[in-house]
């Protein structure tokens, strides 16, 4: 049931990209757009999910990133992105758990199992990482289909917006979880 939660969260988070970033994005990168997105909120739901599950999120990710390819992006698009869009979808859902794994391997648990607590800097710098991994394995997955003038461009819209996705997603939690400590508070009494 929680992997089915996390698949769903990917998608509302997929469809509110897809419905208020893109258009605004494509007015001002088209060429950009049609491969990475400013605010991409789906990347904060792989980093929360996977440090809560671990691996175990990655299908739920993938799940979550398929239904989103295929509710969200136009066809045109979708069959532009066709011959690499499987390898796309298994990067971006694999980034977060590759990124507390090098962290892990280097002496930092970060996942919430692990002996740290809840580090919400910790998890940007997860977060961080793993787009900067997902980022060179987007660029390098589609780098058939995008042109060398534009790669550096793709490239760092891709790092800035799964971090700055993350960074939304953290704060609507922090709101959510005040909210409801503030409700539990109050229903206490």
């Amino acid at each position: 049931m929680s992997l089915l939660i996390v698949a769903l969260a990917y998608i509302l988070c997929h469809g509110m990209t897809a419905f208020a970033v893109t258009p605004v994005q494509a007015q001002i990168l088209p060429e950009t757009t049609v491969f990475a997105s400013l605010v991409y909120l789906p990347h904060g739901v792989r980093v929360l999910a996977t440090w809560v599950y671990g691996w175990k999120a990655i299908p739920a990710l993938i799940a979550g990133a398929i239904v989103s390819d295929l509710i969200f992006t136009p066809t045109e698009i979708r069959d532009y992105l066709q011959p690499a869009l499987v390898e796309s979808i298994l990067i971006g859902a694999m980034s977060a758990w590759a990124a507390f794994e090098l962290l892990r391997l280097a002496g930092r648990d970060l996942y919430a199992g692990g002996r740290s607590r809840l580090n919400w800097t910790a998890l940007v710098l997860v977060g961080a990482i793993a787009s900067v991994l997902n980022s060179i394995g987007q660029t390098i997955v589609y780098s058939g289909l995008i042109g060398l003038e534009e790669m550096l461009g793709v490239l760092l819209t891709y790092a800035v917006g799964d971090l700055m996705g993350l960074v939304v997603c953290m704060v609507v939690l922090m709101f959510v979880f005040r909210w409801m400590r503030l409700l539990g508070r109050d229903g206490a009494s």
